[in-house]
């Protein structure tokens, strides 16, 4: 569709609001808050989580959370056990049926997937992405530790989908709110599996479907729900025409004024809420050793 594929380059302002209609903004009295951009990423001081969290400290950093979509803590250093306690709070965390076939998942909780990289492990996630969209109920949100860091590299960014969709023209987003798309991990974690490990798999995680604009079912706000990592192609429309308009969409990350980037320290610590931004992990740094562990919050059924 020539709407999509000969899109024009657009310059100028691309300012969007940081929360929707209704969002009443409070103040933060458990921690400081900085933030990173004028919509997505603020820096959390002031903060011990390996302290645990109380309530009233879980609903403002909840708040802050839909606020800023990614948070991020330095000088943390959790145990396994910290890092589990302090995902537990928002909700039961994943086993990625995938990650813990690796060989360095042997010897950890099920529930912590590291990430090893190095001389003979090149990063791959350098791709915008949502995670885990392939299952039906993909996860509420990520947190993410820095174990191991090389000396310069390794940044990761974050992109507020919200307002990647406030900022499309109200013709574009007519055209795809309804529209609904396949994910799939196939292409993915499929890739060099051998085929009877596939065929196990498969029963268990088929394709699902999920709307391309999907609503946050805290904030009610709407957002781009396709990434180029896992979504297929877009049902009822001619494959042509759904690639136009899908690389038109996966495009809408990749503006700096809708993203942050965080410059990974030793300690550190990432959440974001997967249900509204997507990212990009720089892979700038091979062959130095990057390691990262990874806990997932599971979600519910986008719509």
């Amino acid at each position: 569709m020539t709407q999509f594929r000969n899109a024009p380059v657009r310059s100028g302002p691309r300012v969007a609001p940081r929360t929707g209609s209704g969002w009443v903004d409070e103040p933060y009295d458990r921690f400081t808050i900085e933030a990173m951009s004028p919509t997505i990423g603020a820096e959390i001081s002031g903060l011990n989580l390996a302290e645990g969290i109380d309530d009233e400290l879980f609903a403002q950093l909840n708040r802050a959370l839909l606020e800023w979509k990614v948070l991020f803590f330095r000088d943390q250093n959790l145990t396994h056990a910290q890092h589990l306690g302090f995902a537990t709070k928002w909700g039961a965390v994943e086993v990625h049926p995938f990650v813990r076939l690796r060989a360095n998942q042997i010897g950890r909780a099920p529930e912590v997937v590291r990430l090893e990289k190095g001389p003979k492990a090149a990063g791959r996630e350098n791709v915008w992405h949502s995670d885990v969209t392939w299952r039906e109920t993909p996860s509420l949100g990520s947190i993410l530790r820095a174990v191991e860091l090389p000396p310069v590299g390794g940044d990761t960014l974050f992109a507020d989908m919200s307002a990647a969709y406030e900022l499309l023209d109200d013709d574009v987003k007519v055209r795809i709110d309804g529209l609904q798309a396949v994910h799939d991990w196939a292409n993915t974690f499929g890739r060099g599996m051998d085929q009877d490990t596939f065929d196990s798999l498969r029963p268990d995680f088929p394709p699902v479907t999920h709307p391309v604009v999907r609503t946050h079912p805290e904030t009610g706000r709407k957002m781009l729900y396709v990434n180029a990592a896992f979504t297929q192609h877009i049902v009822g429309l001619d494959p042509e025409e759904s690639e136009d308009v899908l690389r038109f969409l996966y495009a809408q990350a990749a503006f700096p004024e809708v993203q942050c980037r965080f410059r990974w320290t030793p300690g550190a610590v990432a959440f974001w809420d997967n249900r509204s931004t997507q990212h990009y992990a720089s892979s700038d740094y091979h062959p130095q050793r990057r390691v990262m562990e990874r806990i997932t919050i599971i979600g519910d059924r986008p719509r």
